[in-house]
């Protein structure tokens, strides 16, 4: 191999295309060794087992090659009992689907012999599972590794890993190198199922553990999963291919790939043995789901119709792309049963010409059409949504238009953000020329008028008898209940414990802005 100029070895030439020293800053860099396409370098005093890397050109190809599903996970023999006696920590940022990520790190850490820990400072293993969505998400989490370093220095035998979808950006892993050395695994999103085999090299190697796929993996079925309370997460598909100008996910998370229809419907009959209440079907375009499959017609419409069919007495979705809700999904979703009325449907702006420099691929006016579609074919529909303001070129007429559409369609809840550029997208490239202060002000409009239809919409539901799922107490005040109805209304009531984990019958009483309180109806009993 050829030498460099320091005497390191060419790291370029050792792995093919990556120079590892520029990409981490680290002109000292050199191999230790190289062994089944893992690579170990001496960097900064520290040994790295680099199994493979972010990269975003890799990341966006969307390659032809098919999917394989693979039904035979099992926790490798020597690692069954790795965990005995020791305890780990999960903290979780971001979406559902991260929510639903977790469980399944949670499942297979406790196939491994670990328990759950409370507080993290008694913990052996600490996780973050990081969301890319928003910078402000990922200066959460590199603040909170301002606070575990000084935990490391304590425990030096704390095993401390990154994961999640800041683990598959190329800066965020330079970073990571650069400022916080004490960091043990990184690993991505389509390598979870990797997750015993990462903590052994990990442990037994003393390095830090590099493993991130930039391309989509396969399908893993069965992974266990610890699931808690009366909700389940049921992810359906992975990945997405709209490419959004403003958006990581479609790098972060790979290309769209469902999961065979009977493998969804089995967890889901599973779950409603087992108990729970409600299933919020997840991908990061659940309307987008089957459209992968060439062996059979079945779309989500035709899923949700199945779903129908089993007896549980909740199925909610997130989330949905507006291009792909079609008329068939509509006409199910009318049927009502068990399909819930609650639809949340991301506009992020009420401008064509927002929406194009985002490339949402839809207009204002045909999203307002998919609305109104929405409102004649399912009964008591209500609609939540996602809103970005100060978009790059976003005038003032612009984001009046933004405004006038949530007025029109009367969203009850909506999550609102203040743009902001993410390293490897389109939209990082254009000029952020709407000023900061600017973007505020904004934001503080557009959330007084939605705190204001919130008001609205609860202040209609008065004097109603409604379904609600109770989850417990008040976080407020221990002797009232909480729970949701149907449209994801939080309620509040007096009532016994015993309650907790029942479906109820409530009559509305009072109107907050983001909750309604009622009287509980005894004389109506659990619905269930």
């Amino acid at each position: 191999m050829a030498k460099g100029n320091n005497g390191s070895t060419d790291m370029n030439s050792a792995q093919g295309s990556k120079d590892y020293s520029k990409y981490f800053d680290y002109s000292d860099a050199r191999i230790i060794s190289e062994s089944e396409g893992k690579t170990t370098y001496r960097i900064k005093g520290r040994n790295v087992q680099i199994n493979s890397q972010p990269d975003y050109k890799e990341g966006k190809r969307r390659g032809k090659e098919e999917i394989e599903v693979h039904y035979h996970f099992e926790i490798p023999p020597e690692m069954e009992d790795f965990g005995r006696g020791k305890t780990y920590h999960i903290t979780t940022y971001g979406c559902q689907m991260n929510e639903h990520d977790t469980e399944t790190m949670k499942g297979m850490l406790e196939q491994l012999g670990y328990r759950a820990a409370e507080d993290r400072r008694e913990a052996d293993i600490i996780l973050l599972n990081t969301c890319a969505i928003r910078e402000n998400a990922e200066d959460k989490v590199f603040g909170e590794l301002g606070h575990l370093k000084t935990l490391k220095l304590e425990k030096p035998g704390l095993l401390l890993g990154i994961c999640g979808c800041m683990s598959q950006e190329e800066g965020v892993v330079n970073r990571i190198m650069a400022r916080h050395s004490f960091v043990d695994l990184i690993f991505g999103t389509h390598n979870i199922h990797r997750l015993p085999e990462l903590i052994k090299e990990a442990v037994f190697s003393r390095e830090l553990v590099i493993e991130v796929w930039s391309k989509e993996g396969d399908i893993i079925e069965n992974l266990p999963k610890k699931r808690e309370g009366l909700r389940a997460w049921v992810n359906i598909m992975y990945g997405c291919d709209k490419f959004c100008t403003y958006c990581i996910v479609p790098f972060t998370r790979g290309k769209e790939r469902s999961r065979r229809p009977e493998d969804v419907i089995a967890e889901v009959r599973e779950l409603a043995r087992q108990g729970f209440k409600e299933v919020t079907l997840l991908g990061q375009n659940v309307n987008a789901y089957g459209k992968d499959f060439t062996d059979i017609d079945y779309t989500f419409g035709d899923l949700m119709d199945d779903m129908r069919r089993i007896d549980l007495p909740r199925i909610r979705f997130m989330t949905s792309h507006p291009r792909d809700f079609d008329d068939k999904l509509i006409h199910v979703l009318g049927k009502g049963g068990n399909l819930v009325e609650h639809i949340h449907l991301p506009v992020q702006s009420g401008s064509t010409a927002v929406l194009k420099r985002m490339s949402r691929k839809y207009t204002r006016e045909g999203y307002l059409e998919l609305v109104r579609k929405i409102k004649a074919g399912v009964p008591d529909a209500v609609l939540t949504t996602d809103i970005i303001v100060g978009f790059p070129g976003e005038t003032e007429e612009q984001f009046e238009e933004t405004l006038s559409l949530v007025r029109e369609v009367g969203y009850d809840m909506a999550y609102t953000f203040i743009y902001s550029p993410r390293e490897g997208t389109p939209a990082a490239a254009m000029e952020d020329n709407v000023p900061s202060e600017v973007k505020s002000v904004r934001l503080q409009r557009l959330n007084d008028l939605i705190k204001a239809q919130s008001r609205l919409g609860n202040e209609r539901m008065l004097g109603k008898l409604v379904e609600v799922l109770v989850e417990g107490e008040s976080k407020n005040n221990a002797r009232m209940l909480a729970g949701r109805t149907r449209d994801s209304k939080l309620v509040h009531f007096e009532g016994p414990s015993s309650l907790i984990g029942t479906l109820v019958q409530v009559r509305i009483t009072d109107a907050k802005t983001w909750y309604i309180k009622g009287d509980y109806q005894a004389e109506a009993a659990a619905v269930l």
